[in-house]
């Protein structure tokens, strides 16, 4: 049942591995690299261990996403050192991490990274310190860690690495060990978690670090890794740069006519700071060697600029800023360093283009992933307006939504940020930040509606403290969501508001239907591949042949009393007709529920349910 969990061979006869005492930041980039193709090799086979059998299964790509923004940072930015390379990896892991399973990867290599940042080698020792040093950062990253998932797996591994770090001086021998552990983990996750054995699958985010793993150990043995590295290898060993160049974006696809947006209500020439410019600094090329103070730069940039977001390391700045002055910005920053990877957007021009053009613009390229990621769907970002500091809107607001018409909603009801996104597509850390930053507010509520997004919410929070003050309303689902901003109102204070989100996403039982996408057993509930499943509050709570069968199971299971008030959100594949028979079964059966019926655009889920006493 689990044999994927325990089927590599270690040692073959024709391994190439050679004895290795110390590793250094070439390497261990190439063993990254490695890492990475395995998972996305399989990442379709860690997405089919999802405990549900629901056609969104997003583990692996989940992992593979944020690994690509890791390796796509570590191309950039190349080094024979480990501390640098490792640092440079947790960056790019930090800010593209996607989903929890995502989120807990990049703190495993952000602990190792901050155990590796002061060598320029590791030995076996030092190699099993930071493994665990990682795992100690994952777990105070999780506040309810759960025994059996990817963090368990990491912690065996690292565990058993420093005690075989004292038996073998050969790096590669104690990446052996490393996997084998991990391995043995896996293939025991379900015996810890009663879910994984009754659904006869191992743990999907540990899978995804045992594949991890598996291609660090095949790049040391000199396995498919020999070859194929070979230029990586060569790469890494020469510093190089991206020439500078000023980039200015051109519409690019054609959007309904929405007469609602702000944009339409705005004046262009009240964009005050009209140059969206985003750069990254390199302190260890040119500059005047003046130290850099980060209080100070960010006020020296405040006096033409504003939506300032800065990440600065020991080796790299990262700089986010709308700016009257672009030459005096850049000049600025020139003090510190050399100056890569420049973008500017004239946000005038865009404003002009999306009035009298009808054409929606490129958002500013990601400098962190080299693949596209979900749009950031809302007005302050396309036509950003930005008040002077003390006139500062007290709240402000990001809520993570697929379908246009719950989208809609959450604008409704005072929204300023809807990122595009949910069960299938998990924002990222980065994407959290730059929405944050685009918000002109005192205070900024997040609502992730997914439990798989809380973790890069509050990622994201936690590398703005002290620049921004941001709150998670762990909200688990669209209804949670939705509640949660009803329950704001803009007199209460920042506590008041907290603790009546809080009390609303508690009141509120969430409902979804979709689809099996496998034979299984969940609780005693027999579903067949194909059947239309009902869930309630993340647990399948019904499986039917027919989908308004399912539906009507689910509600009767939801409703207690009967005088409830009930919201249907019916998804982008449903028929008007079926939304209506089951409006009217529901008005027929429950009399005293109060329904509402919105059209909620939603993929992957053919309805939504919220039922609230």
């Amino acid at each position: 049942m689990y044999k994927d969990a325990i089927g590599y061979g270690i040692k073959q006869e024709g391994d190439l591995s050679l004895s290795k005492r110390s590793l250094n930041g070439t390497d261990f980039t190439a063993m990254v690299l490695a890492g990475a193709e395995q998972l996305q090799q399989h990442a379709e086979h860690v997405n089919s261990l999802n405990v549900f059998p629901v056609p969104d299964g997003d583990t692996g790509t989940n992992m593979n996403l944020t690994m690509s923004a890791g390796v796509a940072e570590l191309k950039r930015n190349n080094s024979d050192s480990i501390g640098h390379s490792a640092g440079v990896l947790s960056k790019g892991l930090l800010m593209g991490a996607r989903g929890n399973s995502g989120v807990i990867t990049s703190q495993l290599f952000r602990g190792f990274g901050r155990y590796a940042a002061s060598y320029t080698e590791l030995n076996t020792i030092q190699f099993a310190a930071a493994l665990q040093t990682g795992v100690d950062a994952a777990y105070k990253a999780v506040v309810k860690p759960v025994e059996g998932t990817i963090l368990t797996v990491a912690k065996e591994a690292a565990k058993h690495a420093v005690f075989y770090a004292r038996r073998t001086n050969d790096i590669t021998e104690l990446m052996e060990q490393v996997l084998l552990k991990a391995q043995e983990t896996l293939s025991q996750t379900p015996e810890m978690l009663p879910v994984l054995k009754q659904v006869g699958v191992v743990d999907s985010g540990g899978q995804g670090l045992v594949y991890i793993y598996d291609g660090f150990l095949r790049y040391l043995q000199g396995k498919s890794g020999h070859a194929e590295y070979a230029e990586v290898r060569q790469a890494v060993m020469v510093e190089h740069q991206e020439p500078a160049s000023a980039v200015l974006s051109s519409p690019s696809a054609v959007f309904a006519d929405r007469p609602e947006l702000a944009q339409s209500k705005i004046e262009t020439e009240d964009i005050e700071f009209l140059y969206d410019m985003e750069f990254f600094i390199n302190r260890q090329l040119g500059g005047s060697g003046a130290h850099f103070d980060e209080d100070q730069f960010r006020k020296a940039l405040s006096v033409n600029g504003d939506s300032i977001i800065i990440i600065a390391d020991d080796e790299l700045i990262k700089v986010h800023v709308h700016s009257k002055e672009p030459g005096e910005v850049l000049n600025l920053a020139l003090r510190f360093g050399e100056i890569t990877q420049i973008h500017i957007l004239n946000m005038r021009e865009q404003h002009r283009d999306l009035l009298t053009t009808g054409l929606d613009i490129d958002p500013m390229p990601d400098l962190f992933a080299e693949m596209p990621i979900d749009p950031v769907e809302h007005s302050r970002e396309q036509a950003p307006v930005t008040p002077p500091a003390d006139e500062l809107a007290p709240y402000g607001f990001i809520a993570v939504a697929s379908g246009q018409g719950i989208a809609d909603i959450f604008k409704s009801l005072g929204v300023d940020v809807v990122l595009s996104g949910g069960q299938t597509m998990n924002p990222s850390t980065e994407d959290f930040v730059n929405a944050i930053g685009s918000i002109s507010a005192q205070h900024v509520y997040i609502l992730p509606n997914n439990s798989n997004i809380v973790l890069a919410a509050q990622q994201a929070g936690e590398l703005l403290e002290g620049e921004r003050n941001v709150t998670v309303i762990p909200s688990k689902s669209i209804p949670q969501g939705i509640a949660a901003a009803f329950a704001f109102s803009e007199e209460e204070n920042q506590d008041t508001n907290t603790d009546n989100m809080m009390d609303a996403i508690a009141r509120i039982k969430s409902g979804q239907v979709t689809y099996s996408v496998r034979d299984t057993q969940i609780d005693n509930l027999e579903i067949k591949a194909g059947q239309y499943i009902g869930i309630e509050n993340s647990k399948i709570v019904t499986s039917a042949e027919g989908l308004l069968a399912s539906c009507k199971e689910l509600l009767s299971k939801m409703l207690v009393s009967g005088d409830e008030i009930v919201t249907i959100l019916a998804g982008e594949e449903t028929q008007t007709e079926m939304t209506a028979e089951l409006a009217d079964w529901l008005s027929e059966n429950y009399p005293d529920a109060e329904v509402e019926v919105h059209q909620g655009g939603q993929p992957v889920y053919y309805y939504i349910f919220s039922v609230e006493s």
